[in-house]
């Protein structure tokens, strides 16, 4: 058996793998609501079934390979806060991942990937600052990838692959919902339709479209302020069709990073996504920004104050004859 779930083995069995044969992959994402019709675990769902599919078609295209699975770590920032999110600081997310990867680094394995299912644009940061620092520490390859993926699947990017997937054109009402979707709506309705139905509440047929402009986005928890039930897109459009075809999709383009990452066609940044470019998405930004400006501030009133006290005439100034 080539795929292997770590808490099952023993230590001397983990170590008799093959290091520079061997990819370990870390599932994280949180718990977090996702609309009335849909379990809180949805993430978790999707990006165990991403790390799952990628360890069965590697070692299947790789003889003699083996892929290590991690338990799913429920942790996540950037979260829609309602009644059964666990929303985790994103510096808790990092950390724990930096910890993971270091261990397997200190143990001598040298691929190690991050399947996740959570697009909150700081977790995405924070799972690529964490890639990023074990991979400069300890001088192995560590990646995620997923927000790369998030962010061409939502630009459209894999529209035309989804559609050849399908076998026909999506209609001009598909194309609006794929561009509005986000969060609970069609497609990842659709992938629990696919992977576990039995948890998707039958009534998602009958929910209204939850449209939300870029602006109403950009406000912390929008999907659930003013009368919003926690979900963003379409779900009544939900299909496991659907799902096969864009998940197909989406683990082909994952392949294809991994194979050139394994074979050094690729570094990890090479995939990066955009969020990880920008400051404020990374882990504490604000905190750092916070102090920064209290620090400016505090040098700018002590400065004030040493100005105002040398333009006033000195004790010994009185003294003189």
């Amino acid at each position: 058996m080539s795929v292997h779930l770590l808490e099952e083995m023993s230590t001397p069995a983990l170590d008799a793998l093959d290091r520079a044969r061997t990819v370990v992959l870390l599932t994280i994402s949180p718990l977090e609501t996702h609309g009335p019709h849909l379990p809180v675990g949805v993430d978790a769902f999707a990006a165990r079934h991403f790390a799952e599919t990628i360890a069965a078609r590697l070692v299947a295209a790789r003889p003699g390979w083996s892929a290590v699975l991690a338990p799913t770590l429920h942790l996540g920032s950037f979260t829609f806060d309602s009644v059964g999110t666990v929303a985790v600081r994103q510096r808790v997310v990092r950390d724990a991942l930096v910890d993971y990867g270091r261990a397997f680094a200190r143990a001598g394995f040298r691929h190690i990937l991050i399947a996740n299912g959570h697009a909150g644009p700081g977790h995405l940061a924070a799972l690529e600052e964490a890639a990023a620092l074990v991979s400069r520490r300890h001088r192995v390859i560590m990646a995620s990838f997923t927000g790369h993926l998030a962010w061409e699947f939502m630009r459209g990017r894999y529209a035309a692959k989804i559609e050849a997937r399908l076998g026909r054109p999506m209609s001009d009402e598909e194309r609006r919902a794929f561009a509005e979707d986000a969060h609970g709506g069609w497609w990842e309705t659709s992938l629990m339709l696919l992977l576990r139905p039995d948890l998707v509440d039958g009534a998602y047929r009958t929910l209204p479209a939850a449209r939300y402009s870029w602006p109403e986005r950009v406000v912390p928890n929008y999907a659930v302020r003013k009368g919003g039930r926690g979900y963003v897109g379409h779900p009544a459009l939900a299909d496991p069709a659907f799902a096969k075809a864009t998940t197909e999709v989406l683990m082909r383009e994952a392949l294809a990073i991994v194979e050139g990452l394994l074979d050094g066609r690729l570094e990890p940044a090479d995939r990066h996504s955009p969020f990880f470019q920008v400051p404020f998405f990374r882990t504490n930004f604000w905190r750092t920004a916070g102090l920064t400006t209290a620090a400016v501030a505090a040098t700018a009133g002590l400065l004030g104050w040493l100005r105002s006290r040398s333009r006033q005439p000195s004790k010994s100034a009185h003294l003189r004859p």
